[in-house]
């Protein structure tokens, strides 16, 4: 055990005297405008792809850029004598709009003084960039320092994710023997409340749903038919707000069929974390928390079912004032699921639930959006503890088993494909503002997120 300290503590020093020049490679892959969902982006995607197999070729890594219909994959394999851990990670980045509200040109990245500290700024620099680079980096200097990694690793990084992963599940079936590893490692989720490490054990689904109220086949004059004529905002309006009952129970038929009882043990457990619900809301402008009153707001959060309505529009919202009754009103809906909820049958559920409501004079169209359930980690694997403890002794606090609120269908994609679970570890903060103007990823996240990462994979490979 004294061996493998000692071995720990130099790969350590050699991360802290390499920061600068680790922090110079991050730059210039957030340089890179990887923009996937914007067609007029599709070379740099390829460039930030063949980037990267060059920074993994440079660590003594076997990697290629794989084509798929939309943007490339890249693969990557190395040798060690430990368990075989695949590390997932995505290269692409959200659009930058609106620009106007940038402080910075967002691929033009910097290290900035804040009252906080230094941060990165740059898009990408949390998600995912900078995240994907603090386990390349550990990587880098575990070989600089032994000549090889103590585990055998599986690089998977995709140059879709933000743009719905349309070739990801076709290439994870057609490659499925050599992705396939003992445990994915996957960084794209945060600490918690930006100071507690956190493995996330459970992440929620999440279902996409958008619908039309047609009723006249033209707007309307409101003096003229106002009163008689069925307005479908209105129609739209009372649907929309039957959701929820004075609870903030979901009203939509068997939706809560699959949703679990959380155990005690895990509740008294995050009971433990004392979240701060009122400096979480606080930190947006808001005090009460406006859920199921009968459970406790990080269950909310992190293991309770949603409805949200995420947009509606209808009629005349421009400039002055249009007296019409529109023709048609829409609305966009989202659904986090959670357990073994079904997508598919909420879908169908919610469905006849609004046609139900719908006046015999209008109509509803239907638009297919996400479809994915939830997922739940199994903690047996030996790695899962051998990580805990690694993070404790990197971070003041020591390693939480947390869920997450958001969907990150990939950890799902990796049970049901490759028949493996995944350890979800990041080092994001909550003001990192993902997909938002001014873009960052705090100086420590990165320099600890590397440190961490290789404190976790030192301790896998004496854990197997």
């Amino acid at each position: 055990m004294a061996q493998e300290n000692v071995s720990l503590d130099t790969v350590l020093t050699k991360i802290d005297a390499d920061l600068p020049v680790a922090i110079d490679r991050l730059l210039e892959l957030l340089r890179i405008p990887s923009i996937s969902t914007d067609p007029e982006y599709k070379e740099a995607c390829d460039k930030a792809a063949d980037w990267l197999v060059a920074d993994l070729a440079s660590i003594g890594v076997e990697a290629s850029k794989r084509p798929t219909p939309g943007h490339p994959m890249v693969v990557g394999r190395v040798d060690g004598p430990g368990p075989h851990v695949l590390f997932y990670g995505h290269y692409d980045v959200q659009p930058v709009d609106p620009l106007n509200l940038w402080n910075r040109d967002p691929f033009d990245p910097a290290i900035e003084e804040t009252a906080k500290g230094k941060v990165i700024r740059g898009r990408g620099s949390s998600d995912d960039k900078g995240q994907l680079m603090t386990f390349i980096e550990a990587c880098r200097a575990w070989k600089a320092v032994h000549g090889s990694l103590p585990c055998k690793i599986t690089f998977f990084f995709e140059g879709e994710e933000e743009s719905g992963s349309p070739s990801l599940i076709p290439f994870m079936k057609e490659n499925a023997e050599e992705l396939k590893a003992e445990i994915a490692l996957i960084c794209d989720t945060g600490l918690f409340q930006s100071k507690t490490p956190a493995i996330i054990t459970r992440l929620r689904g999440l279902l996409g749903e958008e619908l039309t109220i047609k009723a006249a086949d033209k707007d309307l004059h409101s003096g003229m038919y106002g009163g008689v004529a069925m307005n479908p905002i209105r129609v739209l309006t009372k649907i929309l707000g039957g959701l929820f009952d004075e609870n903030g129970t979901i009203q939509v038929p068997e939706i809560y069929e699959g949703v679990p009882e959380l155990p005690a043990e895990i509740l008294d457990q995050w009971k433990s974390l004392n979240f701060d619900d009122k400096a979480f809301l606080g930190g947006v402008g808001l005090s009460q928390p406006a859920g199921e009153k009968d459970h406790l707001p990080i269950e909310m959060i992190w293991s309770r079912p949603t409805a949200e309505i995420n947009g509606i529009w209808g009629g005349y919202t421009g400039a002055g004032f249009k007296t019409v009754l529109p023709a048609e009103a829409s609305a966009k809906i989202s659904f986090r699921l959670v357990g073994t909820q079904d997508p598919k049958a909420i879908r169908k559920n919610f469905r006849a639930w609004v046609e139900a409501q719908v006046p015999s004079d209008c109509s509803v169209e239907w638009k297919d959006h996400s479809c994915s359930p939830a997922s739940e980690m199994n903690t047996t694997h030996p790695g899962f503890e051998a990580a805990r403890k690694a993070l404790g002794d990197e971070w003041d606090d020591p390693a939480a088993y947390a869920g997450c609120g958001g969907s990150i269908p990939i950890a799902g994609y990796f049970q049901n494909i490759l028949d493996m679970d995944a350890m979800l570890v990041g080092w994001g903060k909550d003001d990192d503002q993902l997909h938002s103007p001014n873009e960052k990823y705090d100086l420590e996240s990165f320099h600890k997120g590397i440190r961490s990462w290789a404190r976790i994979i030192n301790a896998m490979a004496n854990a197997a």
